[in-house]
């Protein structure tokens, strides 16, 4: 976990430089929002149902899974040792397995390919 706060830390740091340094200033599309639309790896079947429910705000339930694991995450970074941090933990865990077992994600989409 520290390594990844260090690797986040070392990229905005280089970011900033950048910045400061001028090298990002005449990026295409600077000033605009990015597109991110891209749905290369929903699958076809059901890219439209996707995009309905995006457009309704939904989003699906991998993505809230996904968040909830960033979220988790970052909780658990702050606890100390004790029960609340142990539940965050147990939690967690079921949602990366739940993950695991979602059409589309985790290590059953890798065995299919």
């Amino acid at each position: 976990m520290r390594g990844l706060l260090l690797l986040d830390a070392l990229a905005e740091a280089r970011i900033e430089e950048a910045i400061a340094a001028g090298e990002l200033a005449d990026l295409p599309g600077a000033g605009r929002p990015l597109e991110l639309d891209d749905e290369r790896f929903v699958p076809e079947e059901v890219r439209a149902a996707y995009r309905i429910l995006k457009r309704a705000g939904f989003v699906p339930p991998e993505v809230e899974a996904r968040k909830e694991c960033v979220a988790l995450t970052t909780l658990i970074a702050k606890l100390d040792e004790g029960a609340e941090r142990r539940s965050a933990l147990m939690k967690l865990a079921l949602i990366r397995a739940k993950l695991d077992y979602m059409p589309g994600t985790g290590l059953l989409s890798l065995k299919r390919r």
